[in-house]
């Protein structure tokens, strides 16, 4: 089976779908992760973006991925290009893969970034074509989930639970590769809020630990 996740930033891939990254490579399956956006100068420095870029590819390396994509759209100014150029990329990406199963960001998130790449991945995921997946997740990011403005269509409300009990150690490995994206706790972007969250969702389903999603579409 082919699992694709879309991030629209590096380190989201972990952050909302590690665990699961995890066990579907332990499970033999093959994953595929595809970053939407690349820091630009001056909001980011080439040093810095270089140093992420590094990051990204030892993680992916560690945790066995099959192929990271890197469509290069600006981060923070994504909604300055045109929507068929975002669509046509990751269209393109779907096509070469031609996944199972996909993992897209949630709608609702506060970054605008996310909310553009959730429009997109779902016109490149139109059951029209031969090559649509099977299924559609949305999966949560902490400090973008559940910071938007509060009302019906923002909120996040899983109903699909992967049980990562023995994955999240190593989730939270990959996550301290990450250096340049981490924060101290109660930053939302600290190993201790992902650890909690993770444990949290986990005892929703009276697991040790899992990561939550919203089942977009299914078909049987």
């Amino acid at each position: 089976m082919k699992i694709m996740i879309i991030a629209p930033h590096a380190d989201d891939e972990v952050i909302g779908v590690g665990g699961t990254i995890l066990k579907n490579i332990f499970c033999g399956n093959e994953v595929y992760v595809c970053v939407v956006t690349r820091g630009t100068y001056p909001l980011f420095s080439d040093e810095f973006m270089k140093n992420l870029r590094q990051e990204t590819i030892d993680c992916h390396k560690i945790m066995g991925v099959k192929k990271t994509f890197f469509l290069e759209f600006p981060s923070v100014t994504l909604e300055e290009k045109h929507r068929f150029e975002v669509n046509d990329a990751i269209l393109d990406t779907i096509k070469e893969v031609c996944p199972d199963e996909v993992y897209i960001p949630h709608h609702g998130d506060m970054q605008k970034d996310h909310q553009i790449v959730a429009e997109a991945c779902m016109v490149a995921l139109r059951p029209k074509y031969e090559f649509a997946p099977k299924k559609i997740f949305a999966y949560e990011t902490l400090s973008e989930t559940g910071w938007n403005i509060p009302c019906v269509q923002n909120e996040f409300i899983p109903n699909v639970f992967v049980d990562i009990s023995d994955f999240l150690e190593k989730k939270i490995e990959m996550l301290k590769i990450y250096k340049s994206q981490l924060a101290n706790f109660p930053n939302a972007r600290s190993v201790e809020a992902v650890e909690s969250l993770a444990k949290f969702r986990g005892a929703l389903m009276n697991l040790k630990a899992a990561e939550a999603f919203m089942l977009i579409r299914e078909i049987n």
